[in-house]
């Protein structure tokens, strides 16, 4: 029972923060899409900010393997 807890513990940590980082990437890229649409010079802006987000699923995944290697 106690590795079951484990596992969904680490299962939520990922989870949770891979679907907060596709809703935030969902709004940054239409905002994205319409601002690159108007100045074009911003594309490098907009690609740093649709990737930032992924550093949330990243720790997720690094909280995710010290749960497992911990307790396991």
């Amino acid at each position: 029972m106690e590795k079951a807890i484990i596992a969904i513990a680490a299962a939520l940590s990922v989870g949770i923060p891979a679907a907060a980082t596709a809703y935030a990437q969902a709004k940054i890229g239409t905002a994205g899409a319409g601002t690159v649409a108007e100045k074009p010079e911003t594309a490098g802006t907009i690609i740093i900010l649709e990737a930032l987000p992924e550093t949330m699923v990243i720790l997720g995944f690094v909280v995710a393997i010290m749960l497992i290697l911990r307790f396991a």
